[in-house]
């Protein structure tokens, strides 16, 4: 059955430069490591596309309305379908001089934010550095190899993807409790997160989207810290010879948010 705008399903794919054969993007650890584009910040795994969303390229977007869950599939998309042709004008020379007066160290290869914007370093002489504000894949046909792994049917399972893909975190970490008649969710932040960069956003960017795909269905979101306290089985065994404890002690601090 062909996918429709709005379906919520899990993917897995691999990513090479048709021009030189090179991977340059994978959901497989194992081939990211192979190939040197292994990244620790990435969570590798199945990931979460909403058709027609645009949270993929415009040239995926489109061809995912054609696959099967299941099937694998090798597609070929343009630059005008991927990230655009090379524009010559996003190509700009700098004195080094300025770079020196903000005190920023630059060197050939080096990925920069200048301007507001980010561009690679690509020549450093007489004094002029030229950066390029292409995308790196600008101009490049890309063949994705991609398969469908399966389209989420249920409320839960939509909503575990989401946060896992907002947080940043493995599926299989998600914790969401849905309560279905009183509209409310409520998801458990896990610990290693709470001090991840830029977690507030992730957090925000998260509640948004709940609110966009269950317009009908969810009226309060919680986010939900809990931090529990680990107990040594010989002190733990002391509390309950004491009485101190039903079953073992614990201390919890527990803080929640919600966004209405």
């Amino acid at each position: 059955m062909a996918l429709r705008d709005g379906d919520f399903i899990l993917i897995e794919y691999t990513v090479r430069v048709k021009e030189t054969g090179n991977i340059v993007d994978t959901t497989n650890e194992e081939i990211a490591r192979r190939e040197g584009i292994y990244d620790s910040n990435k969570v590798y795994g199945p990931t979460l596309v909403v058709v027609g969303k645009g949270w993929v390229i415009k040239g995926l977007d489109e061809a995912l309305k054609e696959l099967d869950v299941g099937v694998e599939k090798e597609i070929e998309i343009p630059p005008e379908k991927a990230y655009g042709p090379r524009d010559p004008s996003k190509v700009k020379v700098y004195s080094l001089r300025e770079f020196r007066r903000r005190g920023i160290d630059v060197r050939i290869g080096d990925a920069i934010d200048f301007g507001g914007q980010t561009g690679i370093v690509k020549s450093i002489t007489g004094g002029r550095v030229v950066v390029d504000f292409n995308h790196p894949l600008a101009g490049k046909t890309l063949v994705y190899k991609v398969k469908v792994l399966e389209k989420l049917e249920e409320p839960v399972e939509k909503l575990k993807a989401l946060v896992a893909k907002h947080l940043g975190i493995p599926l299989e970490e998600a914790k969401v409790d849905y309560n279905e008649a009183e509209k409310t969710v409520v998801v458990n932040i896990p610990v290693k997160i709470m001090t991840k960069a830029g977690i507030q956003y992730s957090k925000i960017a998260l509640v948004s989207s709940i609110y966009e795909f269950f317009k009908d269905s969810v009226r309060r979101v919680v986010l939900q810290e809990v931090f529990e306290r680990k107990i040594e089985s010989g002190e733990a065994g002391k509390s309950s010879e004491k009485g101190e404890s039903k079953g073992g002690e614990e201390t919890s601090s527990e803080s929640k948010e919600s966004s209405q």
